[in-house]
């Protein structure tokens, strides 16, 4: 009798991107260290990859990401 049951993170409706093999996985198909999401739709997932470099572009311009030299908490 094993003490802990081995869980898979996700269910079944569900959707997922997986960056290792790059297509859409719905429930717990891959680890979680190898996907994106979980989106509401299998549509949204395929789209995951436009969604980051979207986010990611958005926080690179973001100003309150990135002080001003003299005006940021760390200054001391």
């Amino acid at each position: 009798m094993a003490l802990f049951k081995k869980r898979t993170a996700g269910k079944p409706g569900e959707w997922y991107y997986c960056l290792e093999h790059r297509k859409v996985e719905e429930g717990p198909e891959c680890p979680a260290k190898d996907r994106f999401g979980p989106y509401a739709s299998p549509e949204a997932a395929g789209h995951a990859m436009e969604t980051a470099r979207e986010r990611n572009a958005q926080w690179e311009t973001d100003p309150r990401w990135h002080d001003t030299p003299g005006t940021g908490p760390r200054e001391g």
